[in-house]
């Protein structure tokens, strides 16, 4: 027969807060063995320490309590780690993020950013299979990823070769309101059949100032604010969307030290190019 304890008893046996405790029988994860109906004390068996040791480990490492309940109510131990190794590998993936974030910190605080190199261009009219849809900066990278996989298929399976690197364009109001339109292209010598998502259009001719991003997009918003600066310097913006062009990227290498993305700022027409 198993041993009951009060709910302070259990609070100093599991390093559980008592009112973690009752925030957890409120939300359905770890119930008592009891609740007097009268004065509405909770009590514990000493069987559910492990129970509570192990949500206290899950809640460690970030795991919502949503997901801690699907993880206890698994129906077998395959589900179970397939759970738990799925949340590993988010905590993986922001740990990457937050080193990559550190990284580029640093280097902002210890290192000046280097002068870039501007070209004014004329970018004819250029056709293309693309992908066009409002979407939120949260949502921009799956979107973005998504989107050239998609229109990468449609060229494999009509056998079309591009005919330059692939691009998008990105409204104002994606970095102003954090929701806005953006296109992402591959251009074409001829004109595809639609497929999916994917259609033919003409990405209409632009006045660009032009620079060259090197390395990872962690800190591309550097490259951004130096370009931007030169466009307002020197008196040339208009509206309109700025343009990435990706000579190397992520859909070419995972080495992300040999990324290249050309950004381009909408400009009034000038005489150098």
């Amino acid at each position: 027969m198993q041993s009951t304890l009060s709910i302070g008893e259990f609070s100093r046996a599991t390093h559980l807060s008592v009112k973690t405790l009752r925030h957890y029988h409120e939300v359905g994860l770890l119930a008592p063995a009891e609740v007097d109906p009268g004065s509405g004390y909770r009590y514990y068996v000493t069987g559910q320490v492990p129970t509570a040791q192990v949500i206290r480990r899950f809640r460690d490492l970030e795991m919502p309590v949503d997901q801690v309940r699907r993880v206890l109510a698994a129906p077998d131990l395959a589900a179970r780690n397939a759970l738990i190794v799925a949340h590993l590998q988010r905590m993986e993936a922001q740990l990457q993020q937050t080193q990559a974030a550190v990284a580029s910190l640093r280097s902002l605080v210890e290192r000046p950013a280097a002068p870039i190199s501007v070209q004014h261009r004329t970018v004819p009219a250029t056709r293309a299979l693309a992908i066009s849809e409002t979407v939120s900066r949260a949502a921009l990278l799956s979107w973005w990823t998504a989107a050239f996989e998609e229109i990468h298929a449609v060229l494999r399976n009509d056998e079309l070769e591009p005919a330059g690197p692939a691009g998008a364009l990105f409204a104002g109001e994606l970095f102003e309101q954090d929701v806005g339109d953006v296109v992402a292209f591959i251009p074409t010598r001829l004109d595809p059949p639609a497929g999916g998502r994917a259609r033919s259009i003409v990405i209409a001719t632009a006045e660009l100032a032009m620079t060259v991003h090197r390395g990872p997009h962690t800190d591309v918003d550097r490259t951004y604010g130096a370009l931007g600066t030169y466009v307002a310097e020197h008196a040339l913006g208009v509206d309109g969307p700025v343009r990435e062009n990706y000579l190397v990227g992520r859909l070419d290498t995972p080495e992300e030290s040999r990324w290249e993305t050309e950004i381009g700022w909408p400009i009034f027409p000038t005489a150098q190019q």
